[in-house]
């Protein structure tokens, strides 16, 4: 699914116009946004928990030369899906 199957599916869905679904899915974004940035954690309830990790540098080879090379340490966002969502994919 793409995301304007996804607009339109929700926007069918929640009997709104697509501008409105877009607005509405474009606020959602950038209040999740603004709340990574803070390095919240964000729970979804019935549907997981996103989170800003920090991953450590770490030394890696090229295997093709053996030249070994320093990455630098990055955030990530890391996804924890819920119980309920494991169980729903686990009894199909």
């Amino acid at each position: 699914m793409n995301n304007k199957e996804f607009v339109n599916e929700l926007s069918k869905q929640t009997n709104q116009t697509t501008g409105a679904t877009t607005q509405l899915i474009n606020d959602a974004i950038k209040i999740l946004e603004e709340h990574f940035q803070q390095n919240d954690v964000v729970n979804i309830s019935s549907f997981g928990t996103f989170e800003v990790k920090k991953k450590m540098e770490r030394i890696s080879v090229n295997p093709t030369t053996g030249k070994r090379y320093l990455i630098p340490p990055k955030l990530v966002l890391a996804f924890k899906q819920s119980n309920v969502l494991k169980e729903k994919f686990n009894a199909e």
